[in-house]
């Protein structure tokens, strides 16, 4: 017959066992922050920054229904090159992520604000999107309910996009894309864009990424330099997120 002591230490190894095999319960609202810095900020092909780098950052709210909001900043050059005086992107954003059956769904609204902007024709864009996810693979569709970036007359254009992420393990994973550029009445500055990013996580928040990015855009989209701010190129990051 097992002693007292040892019929104890029986039952306290089993609860810790138990204990472990059990997750921790998500918690009802979390938050989440970053910054880092990319070597060109290029949004959805096109430079945003000159070809030159930028200083980004955000906060991100998640609700354990699936809701969530956030808000993220970068600094950009476009809108000086275009006349105006922003040297700042401030993009808000809400959504709700849900499951249904084995896809992941994401629906929700984005703003893109340039504050004191001094543009003719208002930068600041609305849209809403969906996504869906299955594997490895995300397809998303992003819909403009007001004039696009600039573009006058551009309400109703819209970006879809396909992307994937395969874990390569250790950290690494492999991150293609392809998406379609439509800006409504402005046919020749439609465009498709593509890149293919490598990321390597190397825990405790840091990550870094290095992404080949292009485009099939004709030459439209230019600095007063004359330098194709939608050309093929290299573009490497790090960010912390905490």
């Amino acid at each position: 017959m097992k002693s007292t002591a040892a019929v104890f230490l029986s039952i306290l190894v089993s609860a810790g066992a138990a204990q472990a095999q059990t997750p921790a319960p998500q918690p009802e609202h979390s938050f989440a922050f970053n910054v880092g810095a990319v070597s060109d900020y290029r949004y959805r092909g096109i430079s945003q920054s000159r070809l030159r780098p930028a200083l980004q950052g955000g906060v991100d709210y998640t609700h354990a229904s699936g809701a969530y909001l956030g808000a993220w900043a970068t600094s950009i050059r476009w809108i000086k090159d275009g006349g105006g005086s922003a040297d700042l992107e401030l993009d808000l954003y809400g959504g709700y992520r849900f499951g249904v059956g084995p896809l992941g769904l994401d629906v929700g609204v984005l703003t893109y604000n340039y504050p004191d902007h001094g543009l003719a024709i208002s930068p600041n864009t609305q849209e809403a999107y969906v996504g869906a996810s299955w594997g490895p693979a995300t397809l998303k569709y992003s819909h403009a309910f007001s004039n696009l970036f600039g573009f006058a007359d551009s309400k109703n254009s819209y970006y879809v996009d396909l992307s994937a992420s395969f874990d390569l393990g250790q950290g690494w994973s492999l991150v293609p894309h392809v998406g379609y550029q439509k800006i409504k009445n402005n046919d020749p500055f439609s465009y498709t864009d593509y890149s293919l990013a490598v990321n390597k996580d190397f825990g405790n928040g840091l990550s870094a990424s290095a992404a080949w990015v292009g485009t099939d855009s004709k030459g439209l989209y230019l600095a007063p330099s004359g330098k194709n701010l939608a050309r093929d190129g290299l573009v490497l990051g790090v960010k912390y997120s905490f």
